[in-house]
């Protein structure tokens, strides 16, 4: 009891440092990037409308809108000022309840004044329609609010939390003066370049100017108010969390929440609703919802990226807000109280599982459990709104379990040596120095893994095998065997097992090995020149000619002691093992024997001669993989010019020439055995050309 007591004691003490390390971590910002990481994959799980979602619209001018302007009216970039005026037309007839522009029209038209007047008449006719102004502490046009501008009505209640900017840069007259509202669009983005807040409004020349979102939102109230409690704005009737620089941190919807119309089609509705015929779009689909217009054409600049993964156009960011604010959900970072107290719960409770409970299943499950529990209680005040901060509770788990894990290392040598000692005699040493590293990879289990698998077997070994003795036979394969397993051997292999004449094999496994896909496909090649060697003497002792084929893997699999709970082998599985052994088969339908995939290729750097043998189906699978045969560089150098001969021949039968294709493949036929089986291939799928050809090689059998 004693004993247990202590152990409790260790893990409470490691669980305090491991805790005391990551909030010391956590303090200097060290955290920050890892944690912005976690945040996103949160919000990209969990993401979900609100209930304002379905309340907006974007129209996005993508470059499908450009060419289209081109074509139809020879328009090219920048647009007309008057370009605009059928969207926004198209949005008054729909009675949409706002239009928001998230390009800030900073200069005249080239087209002259009259084109600016004649889009800000367009606004004028809406009378809801917001315009953004650029507010900034270094660069800008303007140091005081224009008279053209629309003022902001807000008023304010307790003290101000906001950030300060010196210059700004305003729409132009003709259209500013015009517009319902004026919102801040300058945002910028975290340390990493993504966009996760967003300051919901900016002080400048004694006006508290609001974000293009929140001026969207408060479009139809008069002199709404803004109270500051603290860190907390309440705005529309609800509280939000603001930084000191009145920044909310922004709770995504997901990578296409939002409805969206290419612009093309909302113009061309507003041009057709013009001359009194029927809209490509519904105007009820736009009725009474808030419709933001931006950028998402690649070449105009207006990209960003976001949670979501990837970049979203600009206006996205501005779309999310004004869902926040309709929807009165933005996030809100988790308190300094709550975050301090979970480090240490978790990394106590890690410390704990790792030092208390002796047996493997129980131990495990138990450090599973507390680093798990961060994850799940992260997810569950995401959903609630929260920001809970998840890499300071992994760093405290990490370091306690690192802590722990040594003292118990330190504590439990005697094991080591009994391991060392009673399994020295038949397990390899690689797989020793892991269960030396790891005690509790002598139970059950596996890790996954990238491996280079390899399959090899004799041609026609049944054959071979009938007119041998039993003892003549044995003495042979294992002649055989020896010779390649010292080849895998000697490249850092390991031989999983033989089935008869059969080997397979794989490389980065237990013991990792950068290079591992060449160190395959160079045994593969020096097995083959080792048999060949071979051969004569094999051919004398059993009057057969022996050949191997080989098929060869790059891929993820499960590796580690699979079996029962009282007899396992050190072994692997997986689809990646699978396609291995499908590939050591298909050499038969090529009458090859050596071939490999192209993940196995595609790691090689252009290491050895190949050739591209087909693009094949294997049985139960219904994915295509390109197939290729390694060769050494002087067999490739005095087969150059059939190979090159084959590889047109490839070509025609890829695209469904097949009766060119025989042409070509008969040509070499007496140099190449696989344009023997190419040439026989074509010429019945030329008598029976497929449908819907795509240019695999369908396998039928294994």
């Amino acid at each position: 009891m004693q004993r247990e007591a202590r152990k409790v004691l260790s893990g409470m003490a490691a669980g305090i440092i491991g805790a005391i390390i990551a909030m010391g971590l956590w303090s200097t910002g060290m955290l920050n990037s890892w944690e912005a990481i976690t945040f996103d994959l949160r919000a990209r799980a969990l993401a979900q409308p609100g209930q304002a979602t379905n309340d907006i619209r974007l129209i996005l001018l993508d470059q499908k809108t450009l060419d289209w302007a081109k074509e139809e009216f020879g328009l090219g970039w920048p647009w007309p000022r008057q370009a605009y005026v059928p969207l926004v037309d198209f949005c008054y007839q729909a009675d949409a309840a706002s239009l928001t522009f998230d390009v800030v029209f900073t200069e005249p038209s080239v087209y002259g004044v009259s084109d600016d007047q004649a889009l800000g008449e367009a606004f004028m006719r809406f009378g809801r329609v917001i315009l953004p102004a650029d507010f900034a502490k270094l660069d800008g046009s303007d140091e005081d609010w224009p008279r053209h501008a629309p003022l902001p009505t807000i008023t304010t209640s307790g003290p101000l939390r906001s950030d300060g900017a010196n210059v700004a840069t305003f729409p132009i007259e003709e259209l500013a003066a015009r517009a319902a509202a004026i919102g801040n669009v300058n945002v910028s983005p975290d340390p990493d370049t993504v966009y996760r807040r967003i300051p919901l409004f900016v002080l400048f020349d004694e006006h508290l100017a609001p974000s293009l979102p929140l001026a969207t939102a408060l479009v139809e109230r008069e002199n709404p108010v803004i109270v500051f409690e603290g860190n907390t704005a309440r705005i529309r009737d609800s509280n939000i969390h603001i930084d000191d620089d009145g920044a909310a941190i922004l709770n995504y919807r997901g990578k296409n929440a939002y409805k969206a119309y290419s612009a093309a089609a909302v113009m061309e509705s507003g041009l057709l609703l013009a001359e009194g015929k029927q809209p490509l779009i519904d105007l009820a689909d736009f009725k009474g919802k808030h419709v933001l217009f931006g950028f998402s054409a690649t070449g105009l600049y207006d990209l960003r990226p976001t949670p979501m993964g990837g970049t979203s156009p600009g206006v996205m960011i501005n779309a999310t807000t004004l869902d926040n604010l309709l929807s009165s959900d933005f996030m809100r970072k988790s308190t300094l109280s709550t975050t301090m107290m979970a480090t240490l719960l978790f990394a106590v409770l890690t410390g704990i599982s790792v030092m208390a409970f002796r047996g493997l299943v129980i131990s495990t499950t138990t450090s599973a459990l507390s680093i798990t529990a961060p994850i799940i209680l992260s997810l569950v005040m995401y959903r609630m709104g929260i920001w809970f901060d998840l890499a300071i509770q992994f760093t405290g788990c990490g370091v306690t379990l690192f802590l722990a894990g040594t003292l118990k290392y330190a504590t439990e040598g005697r094991q080591k040596r009994f391991i060392k000692s009673a399994f020295k005699q038949y397990l390899s040493p690689h797989v020793i120095e892991q269960l030396l590293q790891d005690p509790d990879k002598l139970t059950l289990g596996g890790e996954r893994r990238e491996l280079t698998i390899f399959f090899s077997d004799l041609q026609g070994f049944t054959t071979i095998s009938e007119g041998l003795s039993p003892e003549e036979l044995t003495s042979v394969l294992n002649d055989y065997l020896t010779a390649m397993t010292d080849i895998i051997q000697d490249t850092g292999g390991t031989v999983d097992k033989y089935e008869g004449d059969a080997i397979i094999a794989f490389w980065n496994a237990p013991v990792d090995q950068p290079d591992h896909a060449k160190c395959a496909v160079s045994t593969a090649l020096r097995c083959q020149e080792k048999l060949t060697e071979m051969r004569p003497a094999l051919l004398n002792r059993t009057g057969k000619e022996f050949h191997m084929r080989i098929g060869i893997n790059t891929g993820p699999a499960v590796v580690g002691n699979l079996g029962s709970h009282t007899r396992f082998d050190y072994t692997m599985l997986g689809d990646s093992v699978n396609l291995a052994a499908r590939l050591e088969g298909i050499n038969k339908q090529f009458d090859t024997y050596t071939m490999i995939s192209k993940a196995t290729l595609d790691q090689l750097d252009g290491e050895f001669a190949v050739r591209e043998l087909s693009r094949v189906r294997v049985v139960g699978k219904s994915k295509a993989v390109t197939v290729y045969e390694p060769m050494a560089d002087d067999d490739q150098s005095a087969r150059k010019d059939t190979l090159d001969i084959f590889a047109k021949g490839l070509a025609k039968f890829y695209s469904g020439d097949f009766t060119e294709a025989v042409t070509i493949f008969e040509a070499i036929a007496k140099e190449d055995p696989a344009a023997v089986r190419y040439a026989s291939k074509c010429t019945t799928m030329a008598s029976n050309p497929p449908e819907d050809w795509d240019g695999v090689w369908t396998m039928t059998s294994k």
